[in-house]
């Protein structure tokens, strides 16, 4: 048994990371340095990405998805293990289109009469089980991004927009989550990404990593659930250096 008290050889371990701000910079791809890093733990422990991204976007960062066990997109209301599909939900089931597109319709009012330095396209992007809503747009090309980021630190565009939709639509049962540099996710309660623990119920251990851990943040309700051991990480960097601190394994 080692330090962190769990026997390597005797007990199953998944180790879970977030990915913009964690394993990538926000919306780059993940670096040689990393993937290096995440094959040696792999050779130890199982390890995932739970994102609240589409597994497009995913596929995107990673490149090959072959290197990761578990594969958890929109905070794992979709999984994949080994390339295989074990689970699906979806946002349009559970809250029916007619109380979608009033949703819908009152967030893109909203934004439209907010004034910011730029708007591009793409302003809500519905995805399976999660709507995710940037008032830039998320066209943005990643300097617009960065300038965004900088001005939502001081004006809290998304943390008043994120205000105003949860007082309006106290009693649909709906979480809101700040996260990235642009956006913040909307999906109904439970559906954060401590919905992907279930698929980990026959796991002696599960380690989270994440940089959006405050409340508020879209890693948070993960990162306090008592079914995980979690670290908060600062960068790409940082997480590395966490994970050779944790899991020393052989070079």
């Amino acid at each position: 048994m080692d330090k962190n008290g769990y026997n390597r050889m005797k007990q199953k371990t998944i180790v879970l990371f977030d990915l913009d701000g964690t394993l990538t910079v926000p919306r780059n791809m993940i670096k040689d340095d990393m993937k290096h890093t995440l094959k040696k733990l792999r050779s130890v422990h199982e390890i995932g990405i739970v994102s609240g991204s589409d597994l497009s976007k995913l596929k995107e960062q990673i490149g090959n998805e072959n290197n990761f066990d578990y594969i958890l997109p929109e905070n794992g209301i979709i999984g994949y293990k080994n390339g295989k599909q074990i689970f699906a939900n979806s946002i349009q089931k559970q809250l029916g289109d007619e109380t979608l597109q009033t949703f819908i319709n009152y967030a893109l009012g909203y934004m439209s009469k907010l004034i910011l330095p730029f708007k591009r396209g793409t302003f809500i992007e519905f995805r399976q089980g999660l709507i995710n809503i940037a008032p830039p747009g998320r066209n943005c090309s990643q300097a617009e991004r960065d300038e965004f980021e900088k001005y939502d630190k001081i004006h809290q565009v998304r943390t008043k927009f994120v205000e105003d939709l949860r007082q309006r639509f106290s009693d649909l049962g709906l979480v809101f989550s700040i996260g990235g540099q642009i956006s913040f996710d909307v999906f109904p309660k439970g559906w954060d990404k401590s919905f992907c623990l279930q698929h980990f119920d026959t796991y002696d251990h599960v380690y989270f990593f994440g940089d959006k851990t405050m409340e508020g943040g879209n890693d948070h309700e993960i990162f306090i659930h008592p079914r995980t051991k979690s670290f908060t990480v600062v960068g790409p960097e940082d997480t590395q250096k966490q994970i050779k601190e944790i899991f020393p394994v052989s070079p």
